[in-house]
């Protein structure tokens, strides 16, 4: 029964990934044929006269010449075979430019969600059920975190990091703290979220009988906290994470262009200032499907961290 329950949550997550990934890949055909001045125009760059017949040719070369059902149906097929199409500016297989952006800005991102779980987790348990003076610490703290611009961090750390200490390269860099500190620019935002979503759960978990049993048997109350209170309180900030995911994708563009790594916003800046559309939708069906793989990971995870949910209907 528990299976057939983890297999039921996986295929609704399956169908509604799908669903989403469809509506994601049709809004891009739509947005490219929208663009200003059409996708003919676009292709032959901006500023640039072109005769009819090179429009023709153009049209033709890239099927634009059919109908727009046609175009839609070989357009959805290219992308279940992985072709995203080619980049106007760079005259290259869209996936060609991504797959040598996306590894840098996926390290990023996952070094910034791990930073974030860390200190959120350090956050709550130093401070959760301690006193009203320490509770009251760690809840402005978290406050605090939420409402810092990744952005501006950024900026201080470089500033500190890179300017003051030279701890890092001011600009660029491949060694492990050019990783650490643009992760921590991003992580310090999510940090008091993920903190604020599970602290409540973690202190309810603390006033339940199994936590005072274990206490009256000699276990430790950072062992209490580590080994039960904080298992059963994760579920909200691992359900928030799928989400959070997207959100550092997004913030990692702005972050990579601060501390000049290598990644996907440079090629989505590049890409929008050179109105090379493929390669900006490119990027945004890519992020779907990062997003769609890590909210199916998150599903398969829930019955790990719990194992009740998988026998629940």
């Amino acid at each position: 029964m528990g299976n057939g329950t983890v297999a039921l949550r996986i295929g609704r997550r399956l169908t509604w990934n799908a669903g989403m990934l469809w509506l994601v890949a049709s809004v891009t055909f739509a947005a490219l044929r929208v663009a200003p001045g059409g996708p003919l125009t676009a292709m032959a760059g901006p500023g640039v006269a072109t005769s009819p017949a090179a429009l023709h040719a153009l049209s033709v070369r890239y099927g634009l010449d059919k109908p727009l059902a046609v175009q839609y149906v070989d357009y959805l097929w290219r992308l279940l075979h992985g072709n995203l199409g080619q980049s106007f500016s760079l005259q290259l297989p869209v996936s060609t430019v991504l797959a040598s952006a996306l590894p840098s800005t996926l390290a990023l991102t996952f070094t910034a969600l791990v930073f974030a779980w860390l200190i959120a987790v350090a956050s709550v348990l130093a401070t959760a059920s301690r006193g009203p003076v320490a509770e009251s610490a760690g809840r402005g703290v978290e406050v605090a975190m939420t409402s810092l611009p990744d952005f501006w961090i950024g900026l201080e750390l470089l500033t500190l990091f890179g300017f003051t200490l030279h701890w890092v390269p001011a600009a660029g860099g491949t060694s492990l703290p050019a990783l650490v500190v643009p992760a921590l620019a991003l992580a310090i935002p999510l940090a008091g979220y993920i903190a604020q979503l599970i602290r409540q759960s973690f202190e309810d978990a603390l006033d339940q009988p199994f936590a005072f049993t274990a206490l009256a048997r000699g276990m430790s109350d950072a062992g209490v906290r580590v080994r039960h209170a904080l298992r059963h309180a994760v579920l909200p900030g691992v359900s928030f994470s799928g989400v959070a995911v997207g959100w550092l994708i997004s913030g990692s563009v702005v972050v990579e262009k601060i501390f000049a790594r290598p990644g996907i916003g440079s090629v989505v800046l590049d890409g929008v200032s050179n109105r090379d559309y493929p390669v900006v939708l490119g990027v945004a069906l890519v992020v779907a499907v990062t997003y769609a793989v890590v909210n199916l990971l998150v599903d398969i995870l829930y019955p790990v961290i719990d194992p009740r949910l998988g026998v629940r209907a």
